[in-house]
């Protein structure tokens, strides 16, 4: 399996690394639970069978979270995190406006 082998767990780092930890490497779009390393352009079974390079190349991945990364795959916009509401002093306490 691709994701156990040394050389793709080196290269995950590296991505993670890279990404700091963000989804899609957007600063401020912190991963807070499991970080996903996805393929930008897919992958094949022959591709992982004859160890192609581009299982590896850093400018074929990039970090997401598991709902972005169902976006992408799955095409539904929804899934994907929009920019984070900016909250107020009791906006949440409508009696206290």
């Amino acid at each position: 399996l691709l994701y156990k082998l040394p050389d793709w767990k080196s290269t995950r780092n590296r991505v993670i690394l890279r990404d700091n930890g963000c989804d899609l490497g957007i600063e401020g779009r912190e991963i807070h639970g499991p970080v996903l390393v996805h393929h930008i352009n897919p992958i094949t079974v022959e591709d992982i069978k004859n160890r192609s390079p581009k299982l590896f190349d850093l400018d074929n991945l990039i970090t997401t979270m598991l709902s972005t990364h169902n976006a992408i795959h799955y095409g539904t916009e929804e899934l994907i995190i929009k920019a984070p509401i900016e909250r107020s002093r009791n906006d949440t306490c409508p009696w206290r406006h």
